[in-house]
């Protein structure tokens, strides 16, 4: 039985973009977690569906919850997702996990620890594996935040896997980006100045019942000012028992109506990202299957490359 409703739901899944931009536009559930699985696993069916999202776009705000592992941001999006339903808002939620060295699979599920919205229309969670891919996100984060966008969601969250000061990617894909602290890291804020703190539009120190929440927010206020360009906001949450999360939506909210530009800007800053990520790819492998690879490597070794120059053979050669 299972099976025949496996062939059935696949002969009725959408087949052409015409297809996918009307199951989108309807908000369709099954379609959207058909489609996102598609342009996850980079299936041929793939360019069809991301076709039709990409004209669909420039609707959501973009909202990249990032910090260090420990700090509570699958708490604090859970109760800010709340928030958002309370404001009769729909909401895609993005969950970058650690990736299963067997399946390849988001390892730690965060739809599992998000049960309390499975029921909700409103909501649509999905775990991404990060299959190895740095800076907090997963290769085909952006595409799906397209895919969510087009399926009309008011607002996208994406918490990234947590990786600590590398983790900037989201700075491209977020329209928004709130970057957790959890209290008694102030030691590490300093180190932090060139890296993640400086990508940050809202600093939260998450879980402010315990006593070092005071010291880490002063310490965050203070390396803020330092910054360059708009002070990010600090505040306060405890996402256990939502206190502070209505404020956190509020900043939100007032940080995306003052964005300058458009949501399609934003659509346009994440395909471009996509863009030349794609492209990069293809240089790289194109680089790796260069004929003259292990010549070029003997040139350099010897002297008779620059580095820079062998480089550029590898991916423009001479006709």
């Amino acid at each position: 039985m299972g099976r025949i409703l496996r062939v059935i739901m696949t002969n009725l899944s959408p087949k052409t973009s015409a297809d996918w931009t009307h199951a989108l536009q309807q908000g369709e559930r099954a379609a959207l977690a058909r489609a996102i699985t598609l342009v996850e696993n980079d299936a041929p069916e793939a360019r069809e569906v991301l076709r039709a999202a990409r004209s669909l776009t420039g609707h959501a705000l973009v909202v990249g919850i990032t910090g260090a592992p420990g700090a509570g941001k699958s708490t604090l999006v859970g109760a800010y997702v709340s928030e958002l339903r309370r404001r009769h808002l729909s909401v895609g939620v993005l969950a970058v996990d650690p990736s299963s060295p067997l399946t390849g699979g988001a390892l730690l599920g965060d739809r599992i620890r998000m049960l309390t919205h499975a029921g909700d229309p409103g909501v649509f969670v999905r775990s991404l594996a990060s299959r190895g891919h740095l800076g907090g996100l997963a290769r085909s984060t952006g595409a799906v935040v397209d895919v969510m966008d087009a399926a009309g969601r008011d607002v996208v969250v994406v918490e990234t896997v947590g990786v600590g000061q590398s983790e900037i990617e989201v700075t491209d894909l977020a329209d928004i980006r709130v970057v957790v602290w959890a209290p008694g890291a102030g030691d590490d804020v300093q180190a932090a100045k060139a890296g993640i703190l400086e990508i940050a539009d809202i600093l939260v120190v998450n879980k402010a019942d315990l006593p070092p929440a005071a010291a880490t927010e002063a310490a965050l206020r203070s390396a803020a000012s330092y910054g360059a360009g708009r002070t990010p906001v600090v505040m306060r949450t405890i996402a256990t028992n939502g206190s502070g999360v209505p404020e956190l939506a509020d900043q939100v909210a007032e940080r995306g109506q003052q964005m300058s530009g458009s949501r399609v800007a934003g659509a346009a800053r994440r395909l471009q990202r996509q863009l030349v990520d794609a492209a990069a790819l293809q240089a790289r492998q194109q680089a790796q299957e260069h004929p003259g690879l292990a010549d070029l490597c003997e040139a350099v070794r010897r002297g008779d490359l620059d580095f820079d120059e062998a480089a550029s053979q590898l991916i423009s050669p001479k006709t």
